[in-house]
This record gives C-alpha cells, sequence and structure tokens, in this order.
C-alpha cells in the first residue's frame, strides 16, 4: 500500500499534531512584564541554577508600558519589581526597594535583596507548570501573574493590596517604600523557620506573616505556606502585572484577591528564594477576601482558560499549517 492509498483524515491529524508539538517545545513560553504603576519600575529577573539566562536580567519599564521575553521549555527562575532606581551608567546606580546590587539596570544573575515582592516559576518539561508570589522575603510593590492559553487550574495569583499603608512600625522601610517580614526584621528561627523550627510541623504563621496573609490570601506569607499558595497551569504564556488595577466584573474563580481553601498538595515545584525555604506544591481555591476596611474584593479572572490561545500558541499553529502544506506540496508533486 503506498502513502496516497491511506485515509486521509488520519494521516492529517499525525501531521498536525506531531508539528504543533514540535513548533510548541521549540518557541517555549511567552513572559510578558506590565506596568500600571504610576511610576517607572525596574524588573529583576534572575535564572535558577541550571536555566538560561533570558534576552534580559533587568530593564526599564515606564508606565503604561510592557516587555515580553521568550523562555525555553524547562526554565525555572524569578522576577520582581524594583522601584526608586537611579542609574547614571556609571556602575553606582542604585534602587530604594528590592535592588540587586549591580550598580545598574541589568542585575547580572544577582537576586533581590529584601524586601522585594517576588514572582517564582517553573516551566514543565512536557507537565505542568509551578508559579507563586511570594511575600517571604517581604513586600516592596502589588503584583500579579496571570496566565494565557493554558489548561488546567490556570489561576491568577499575586496580591494587589498596599501594604506598605498596613505595615506595622516595626517592619517599615524608610518612610513606608517597603515592608519587611518578620524573619528579615528579627531574624529569629521562629520567623525564619531554620534551626529547631525548619519543618512544617515546628514552623507556624506568625502575627505578621498572618496580616501578609489577610491581605493577600494567594500569595506565599511564611515558608511552609505551600497548600495556598502555588499554582499550576500547563502550555501557558504567563503576564507579570506590577500595580494591577482592581478587578470590575469578572468571576472570582481566578482572583488574586480570593481566599484559598483547598488543596490537593500534589505535584513538586522548585525550591523558594531568599531567607525563606518553601518547597512547592499545587493548590487550589475558590472565594473573597475582605479587607482591613471591610470591603470585599471582586475576582478577577482570566475567562476558561482552556478555551484562550495564546499568541505563541497561535504562532506554533501557523508553524504547523504552513509546514504541513509544504509537505504536501512535495508529495503530490
Amino acid at each position: 500500500m503506498d502513502l496516497f492509498s491511506l485515509p486521509s483524515s488520519p494521516l492529517i491529524l499525525c501531521f498536525s499534531l506531531t508539528l504543533f508539538l514540535l513548533s510548541r517545545g521549540v518557541l517555549g513560553t511567552t513572559f510578558t512584564f506590565v506596568n500600571k504603576c504610576d511610576y517607572t519600575v525596574w524588573p529583576g529577573i534572575l535564572a535558577n541554577a541550571g536555566s538560561p539566562r533570558l534576552d534580559s536580567t533587568g530593564f526599564e519599564l515606564p508606565k503604561d508600558s510592557s516587555r515580553t521575553f521568550q523562555a525555553p521549555t524547562g526554565w525555572s527562575g524569578r522576577f520582581w519589581g524594583r522601584t526608586g532606581c537611579n542609574f547614571d551608567g556609571s556602575e553606582s546606580g542604585s534602587c530604594s526597594t528590592a535592588d540587586c546590587g549591580s550598580g545598574q539596570a541589568e542585575c547580572n544573575g544577582a537576586g533581590a535583596t529584601p524586601p522585594a515582592t517576588l514572582a517564582e516559576i517553573t516551566l514543565g518539561s512536557g507537565g505542568q507548570d509551578f508559579y507563586d508570589v511570594s511575600l517571604v522575603d517581604g513586600y516592596n510593590l502589588p503584583m500579579i501573574v496571570e496566565t494565557s492559553g493554558g489548561s488546567g487550574m490556570c489561576a491568577t495569583t499575586g496580591c494587589v493590596t498596599d501594604l506598605n499603608l498596613q505595615c506595622p512600625a516595626e517592619l517599615r522601610v524608610g518612610d513606608g517604600e517597603a515592608c519587611k517580614s518578620a524573619c528579615e526584621a528579627f531574624g529569629s528561627p521562629e520567623y525564619c523557620c531554620k534551626d529547631a523550627f525548619n519543618s512544617p510541623a515546628a514552623c507556624k504563621p506568625s502575627v505578621y506573616s498572618e496580616m501578609f496573609k489577610s491581605a493577600c490570601p494567594r500569595s506565599y506569607s511564611y515558608a511552609y505556606d505551600d497548600p495556598t499558595s502555588t499554582f499550576t497551569c500547563s502550555g501557558a504564556d504567563y503576564t507579570v502585572t506590577f500595580c494591577p488595577s482592581m478587578p470590575s466584573q469578572k468571576s472570582t474563580r481566578d482572583s488574586p484577591y480570593s481566599s484559598t481553601t483547598t488543596a490537593d498538595g500534589s505535584g513538586s515545584g522548585m525550591t523558594g528564594s531568599g531567607s525563606g525555604s518553601q518547597t512547592m506544591g499545587s493548590g487550589s481555591g475558590s472565594g473573597s477576601a475582605m479587607l482591613a476596611d471591610g470591603s470585599w474584593l471582586a475576582g478577577l479572572a482570566m475567562g476558561d482558560s482552556t478555551m484562550t490561545l495564546s499568541p505563541s500558541t497561535l504562532h506554533s499553529l501557523l508553524i504547523a499549517s504552513s509546514t504541513f502544506s509544504l509537505i504536501l506540496s512535495f508529495l503530490y508533486l
């Protein structure tokens, strides 16, 4: 039996599926950084050991602007936003919060100096991605992580509340530019989950981490906050937004403001950063959160993520379609 006597539908399906998967693997994942703050933010990017650096390790992001990067399958690292930066090109510049100490916009492999709001992500190699927003190293600005084009839970997570306005005096940095974690402020083992407190059974939430958790229910508030703070998605692109606008009419299913009440605890991920030691699992939840002023925050949703095609997915489909057409052209010459 020659090739042309085979049923056309299975052949087309096989070619299309193979080419789509190959093109998706080559393209990897898109990270988009969006600044909705009223001021310039200088995002920092740190790849974990074994992951290649992206096109930049730190850059200027003026208000109402965005920038996109491609990351390969399996990439793992973290993102944060620096504020109050002054770079004059002499490598002696600095930022008032979350500085990476490089003296310039590029962080060149250095991480954020606490306190800093951190987004952490590990891209799966053919499986689930794991991501979270962490306040374990303190807080300096609002930030959320949203997904597009993925399948699975794919919830929005992060913190939109300005914790600098609620920060206790003993945790406050300067005139309120940032808010330290209790570990950073006091250094005691029970706050840092170290020494005799280096286990989930021994290290419990403190009054300070509970304050963070109340304001930002889906963010890591202390080292062993895994069940309510780690999220998963497969095949998605990610948007990191600084100073996100308040939600309005969408569902609470993906809201970073909603409390999380259930978790399956399954899966594995990456180890957290900075002064906290946090091993990522997975979690899920829904609901709504009430702030200190008694106001209820409506949910922010990305819609049904399985029904949304991300730019890189569309790109993959176009590549697959074009390549398949080319193959058919050669076959029928």
